[in-house]
């Protein structure tokens, strides 16, 4: 497994985005054929609300994971969902993620939200928690 955190950095080193893009598309091919597992890293500009990148480098990839900040019961919180599986069919919930102590838990599909990806959701369902809160810590 190879990780390319972040792909800022390599842009950096290549400024040309064409270059760039072959580049990438020529490692990642040579890795699948040695059967490595690549992750890139492209963070996006951007707390909440919209969002953005310097790169667009997703149709080389085989499968899109997107984990985006958003807000709730007074609480930055994050979800994720798979934009992209090229394989297969994927599963199109947006969850809630948390990674703490206890490890990395993926929530239930966060069904009485709207607009989660925005970073501005809307909530419109019962007062009831996301995922169970830690006595202590979290």
């Amino acid at each position: 497994m190879i990780v390319v955190d972040s792909l800022n950095g390599y842009m950096a080193a290549m400024p040309q985005e064409q270059q760039l893009i072959l580049q990438m598309h020529e490692l990642l091919s040579y890795l699948s054929q040695l059967g490595v597992v690549t992750f890139l890293i492209n963070p996006q500009h951007g707390l909440v609300g919209s969002m953005s990148t310097n790169l667009n480098i997703s149709y080389v990839a085989d499968s899109v994971i997107l984990i985006r900040f958003f807000e709730a019961q007074g609480r930055l919180r994050k979800a994720i969902s798979v934009l992209k599986h090229r394989t297969g069919a994927h599963e199109d919930a947006i969850r809630e993620l948390r990674i703490d102590s206890r490890g990395i838990r993926v929530g239930a599909p966060l069904v009485d939200f709207r607009g989660v990806l925005t970073g501005t959701p809307e909530y419109f369902g019962a007062n009831l928690p996301l995922m169970e809160e830690r006595k202590r810590g979290d």
